[in-house]
């Protein structure tokens, strides 16, 4: 996100603006998982499903792609649904990638039990925010790393 709490400026922004080391920890931190969840808007902005992970994208209209078992699948359950799915299929993580509502979902159903946010040194002064308006939530800070030059991963876990 950039520094002012943005992950884009608009919602038709692509990730062209987040750093190498960030893209790199991304595909590290999802391959490891091997499950990506996330939404209608932010699977369209990519494209096409990531390689080597179950991508599940959630929407509340008719997906624009045929489910391709292992590979990509759609749903209009809630967030504790996709996750008893997950569990039901031997899953053990998942790694919830966006956007704003998908990650607000998650977060209000008291799903997320890590946070990995890198910053970027940027500010869009306006745009998507990384979460709707949900319920306080304490975090605890477990780790700083700086990647590359300009760019800072903080990793939290949800209290």
């Amino acid at each position: 996100m950039s520094v002012d709490g943005r992950i884009a400026a608009d919602r038709e922004q692509l990730t062209d603006w987040t750093s190498a080391e960030d893209k790199q920890f991304f595909v590290l931190k999802t391959k490891e998982s091997g499950v990506v969840i996330m939404g209608r808007r932010t699977f369209q902005t990519i494209g096409e499903p990531l390689p080597e992970r179950l991508n599940i994208i959630m929407t509340r209209q008719e997906p624009p792609f045929d489910d391709i078992p292992g590979v990509l699948e759609s749903t209009n359950q809630s967030p504790a649904a996709v996750v008893k799915s997950l569990e039901d299929r031997q899953y053990t993580s998942a790694c919830v990638v966006g956007g704003r509502e998908v990650y607000s979902a998650f977060l209000a159903a008291g799903l997320v039990t890590d946070l990995y946010v890198t910053i970027e040194p940027l500010l869009f002064g306006g745009g998507v925010p990384f979460v709707e308006e949900i319920s306080s939530q304490r975090l605890q800070l477990i780790s700083v790393e700086k990647l590359g030059e300009q760019s800072v991963l903080l990793h939290y876990v949800v209290l």
